[in-house]
């Protein structure tokens, strides 16, 4: 959903030297891009402008309703530009601005906003190979609901927006004319958690990694590594536990997608914490899914995931872990209107999740009404926090402006 990571009270936020550096360093390619391409020829010079606003409304079909409204735009900005040959400049840069007030029953309102860089990015290419460095999205996996390489974004299959933040890094990406393609990439000055990860990567290190897509029988396998260090906190390794030691953490993934009349797809990981204080270095991701059209009406897309993580005290053998399954439909009603449904269960908790979607799309306009039916505590995904506006029975609306 829209906010549901937000703090729900209000923040003061302060710009510490690494946002400041950040900034900097945005500012400094926008300028060079912008040199960049005056010394070209105008005429080969392309330049957009379009943008997003959306408004929402949220409250709960029970007591207390807790009320809550927001409002979110953001303008994107983008160039294109042959430069010799087959290669080709282009850039993205756009902001994320948006405000939230909450009504809590019995309290004043809380509020809470910001405006933060979105995507700045350049990419030098041809047709077969990309260069692109700055704030950018990196995902890559073949589920959908139940990703277990959500490594770099955080996309969420109820969110009608599909926002995710970005990470700062550079990627290159070269592809074959069998359609293999290759990746690496290395990532920088990210300070919160991604993804899974529970800890964010420690401050000065960068991150690296890679992955390998080829064509495999009617559809496609492809393997994943990544490497990163961070600061081990006491809520990992136990209160006795020396804050501040730095663990180096590598994870291999491998996922596959297939069309054999009905759709087939796997992904997994495997996450090594290399620290003797930690009683289970070892993580495990799997998830299996398939997918389904039947030919009713205009026909009714099935999708259904099932996700099992654990950790243990070695790659392979007994581990603490839960289960969680998850079940899509979706529905065109007409050109214009989608119904979608989304189920999730918790089996360890053996909790539902329940979200209905209606949503109408004109040419610039899209309308959304959302109806939820969760458990209190809302767990979907273990990283998640307890407190959500989003937990209970209740209803969401929201509208959408392209530009």
């Amino acid at each position: 959903m829209l906010s549901a990571r937000r703090p729900r009270g209000p923040v003061k936020r302060k710009a510490p030297a690494s946002r400041i550096s950040r900034a900097i360093a945005l500012w400094s390619m926008f300028a060079a891009a912008a040199s960049l391409s005056a010394a070209l020829p105008a005429s080969a010079l392309t330049l957009e402008h379009k943008g997003l606003v959306a408004g929402w409304l949220v409250g709960r079909l029970e007591r207390p309703v807790n009320p809550q409204a927001g409002a979110r735009f953001i303008p994107e900005f983008s160039l294109s530009q042959k430069v010799s040959g087959s290669f080709s400049l282009a850039g993205e840069f756009s902001f994320n601005g948006f405000g939230v007030a909450r009504f809590p029953s019995g309290e004043d309102a809380q509020t809470d906003g910001d405006i933060e860089p979105y995507r700045f990015w350049l990419r030098l290419g041809t047709d077969r190979f990309e260069a692109r460095i700055g704030l950018q999205k990196i995902n890559f996996g073949s589920a959908s609901l139940l990703r277990p390489l959500m490594w770099f974004d955080s996309l969420d299959p109820r969110d009608p927006l599909q926002l995710t933040d970005g990470v700062y890094g550079v990627l290159l990406r070269y592809y074959f004319l069998n359609n293999t393609n290759i990746w690496a990439w290395a990532l920088y000055g990210n300070d919160s958690p991604k993804g899974w990860e529970a800890v964010a990567t420690a401050k000065g290190t960068v991150e690296f990694g890679g992955r390998a897509q080829l064509p495999l029988w009617s559809g496609e396998l492809a393997l994943t590594y990544h490497h990163r260090q961070f600061d081990i906190v006491p809520a990992l390794a136990g209160p006795m536990s020396s804050a501040g030691e730095r663990v180096p953490e590598s994870r291999i993934g491998l996922d596959g997608k297939w069309d054999l009349g009905v759709g087939l797809w796997i992904e997994g990981t495997l996450t090594h914490q290399e620290s003797d204080l930690l009683p289970q270095p070892w993580q495990r991701a799997f998830t299996v899914g398939l997918d389904y059209t039947f030919k009713w009406g205009n026909g009714l897309n099935v999708l259904g995931e099932h996700l099992r993580l654990d950790r243990g005290a070695k790659p392979f053998g007994p581990g603490d872990g839960t289960d969680f399954s998850a079940l899509f439909f979706r529905y065109p009603v007409n050109t214009f209107v989608d119904l979608t449904a989304i189920f999730y269960y918790d089996w360890k908790e053996k909790d539902f999740y329940r979200f209905l979607s209606w949503q109408r799309t004109y040419d610039r306009w899209r309308f959304s009404i959302i109806a939820f039916w969760n458990p209190d505590a809302f767990r979907i995904f273990p990283t998640q926090p307890g407190g959500n506006p989003f937990s209970g029975k209740g209803l969401q609306i929201m509208a959408a402006f392209n530009y």
